[in-house]
């Protein structure tokens, strides 16, 4: 028996905890919104490595919060993105940041979190 793949209910989330490392970045989009970029970084035991974020539009009294030295959670999805640079096609892939939260403040990580897993379904 095949599975039809378009019958399939796909999902995309991720969730990261982490440091920003970089700088962040505000950039405005064609369209009007403001994208926050910056880098997240993760480390395991045995090695660290960097993820890209882009945060579209968040509110004002959100994007202070990166300006601390804290741990944060990111929920959001994997993107690829095109763009040109000097007449080439270049891609980034990045999580699409939904909600960016401050590590410490657990119970809103937590619902954040737990949102999140609901809107997987069955």
């Amino acid at each position: 028996m095949t599975t039809d793949h378009n019958d399939q209910n796909d999902h995309n989330l991720v969730v990261l905890r982490g440091r920003l490392s970089g700088e962040i970045i505000e950039r405005q989009l064609p369209s009007g919104s403001v994208a926050v970029q910056f880098d997240i970084r993760i480390a395991t035991e045995t090695s660290t490595s960097s993820v890209n974020v882009s945060w579209i539009d968040p509110p004002s009294s959100d994007r202070s919060i990166l300006n601390s030295d804290d741990s944060f959670v990111v929920i959001g999805s994997v993107q690829r993105r095109f763009f040109r640079v000097g007449g080439a096609t270049q891609s980034r892939t990045e999580v699409l940041a939904a909600k960016v939260i401050p590590a410490r403040r657990t119970r809103s990580v937590r619902s954040a979190v737990a949102a999140a897993t609901r809107s997987l379904g069955d």
